[in-house]
């Protein structure tokens, strides 16, 4: 068993916010497992790594001895969470529900101990309720308050609609904590309103609140936007150990210890060493590669890793130089020295200097397998393979 001190390492790592911590190692002093909820409403079939990280959240908790609750938002799910949305969501059927709810357990089985998790439908209790016991529900919060939602609160003074059955999704997800008893409750960061709603609840059932704790909004592989399907810079759960592959080793170098912190179980310590290793010199390549492996590994098994690398198709990985390169040969033109722009489109790796600009501002282009910074001016005699973006790759010889 982990110390106190030890738990709450790993409990902490990658977290928003821990609300109250204090309360947290009160409740971990009593030596018992605690009961921790985490609900998903299941609109999204197809996971992401995005939201992995709180999956992952769970299964440490699991391998603390913890009881992890993954609650199935079936009825919230028929109400749709307004959470970030700037219109009412169309409300799911019953069948949708259903489908999506065996496919997210299929998916999220991959990373928590099926043994060691409770699954469970808030339909079980909120089918239950009759209307009065929803109106005394309804009664615990202020339109005033409810209003305080940052969501909410754009679409009020934009005139846009807000259904009253939005209102009662928060106080749904609440309730849930009651039902379940929950000692903490785990949600991204858009979610705290929702969350905090739960201890609230609690309180007035008399019963102890849940401890909060918000895990982080995972940047994509652009590392500028959220991860998401709809931007195109997703890993997804099911995506090939190939396509895994290539689009994990395609992140930005600075987005490498972010993924490494919310997405690997590797000891934080073993995680620092490896970025003292890049700081002195040490290729990012390298640490992708473990990182990938460890996550096609997660989802795909052990030999599918290992193979990744073969089955990544036509797209080259960033900073990974293929066998059998094609050599160019670019000419100084009775210049002294060449600009990267110059060099990638003499060279057939872009089309036109547009292209070379657009290639270099979105850190796609690398050099003897690292990623180009800065400024450097090209001479006769230089000889390196360049990269432009996941299709583009040749052996570069200036010459005079």
């Amino acid at each position: 068993m982990a110390s106190i001190d030890e738990a709450l390492a790993i409990i902490k790592r990658g977290v928003d916010e821990l609300i109250p911590e204090e309360e947290l190692v009160e409740k971990l002093k009593q030596g018992r497992p605690l009961r921790i909820k985490a609900g998903f409403d299941p609109t999204a079939p197809d996971l992401h790594l995005g939201h992995t990280v709180l999956i992952n959240k769970l299964r440490q908790f699991q391998d603390l001895g913890h009881e992890v609750i993954f609650l199935i938002g079936d009825f919230t799910g028929m109400i749709g969470d307004p959470t970030g949305k700037s219109a009412t969501r169309p409300p799911l059927t019953e069948e949708q529900v259903r489908q999506n709810a065996v496919t997210y357990k299929e998916q999220v089985f991959k990373i928590l101990d099926p043994e060691k998790t409770r699954v469970v439908f808030n339909s079980e209790w909120m089918s239950q309720m009759t209307a009065a016991d929803m109106i005394k529900l309804a009664g615990q919060y202020t339109v005033a308050r409810m209003l305080e939602r940052d969501d909410f609160t754009k679409r009020y003074r934009a005139e846009q609609p807000i259904a009253i059955h939005e209102f009662l999704y928060p106080l749904v997800q609440g309730y849930d904590s009651v039902a379940l008893e929950a000692d903490v409750e785990l949600g991204g960061t858009d979610q705290k309103f929702n969350l905090l709603m739960g201890r609230i609840l609690q309180k007035h059932y008399g019963q102890e609140p849940q401890v909060i704790l918000t895990m982080p909004i995972l940047e994509g592989l652009d590392g500028v936007q959220k991860m998401s399907k709809s931007l195109g810079n997703y890993v997804g759960v099911n995506d090939a150990p190939g396509e895994m592959y290539g689009k994990l080793l395609s992140m930005p170098d600075e987005l490498i210890w972010r993924y490494f912190e919310l997405l690997s179980f590797r000891p934080i310590e073993e995680v620092e060493a490896f970025r003292k290793a890049v700081a002195e010199g040490a290729n990012p390549q390298d640490y992708k590669k473990l990182l990938a492996e460890e996550i096609i590994t997660r989802f795909h098994g052990a030999e599918a890793a290992r193979t990744a690398h073969k089955s990544a198709g036509n797209r080259v990985a960033l900073g990974e130089i293929p066998e059998n390169v094609p050599e160019v040969r670019v000419s100084l033109e009775g210049q002294a020295e060449l600009p990267i722009t110059a060099v990638l489109r003499l060279a057939g790796l872009v089309k036109n200097a547009a292209a070379a600009r657009d290639v270099l501002a979105r850190g796609a282009v690398y050099v003897d397998g690292r990623k180009f910074e800065g400024e450097r001016a090209f001479v006769a005699g230089d000889d390196c393979v360049i990269q432009a973006g996941k299709k583009k790759v040749a052996r570069v010889l200036i010459v005079s």
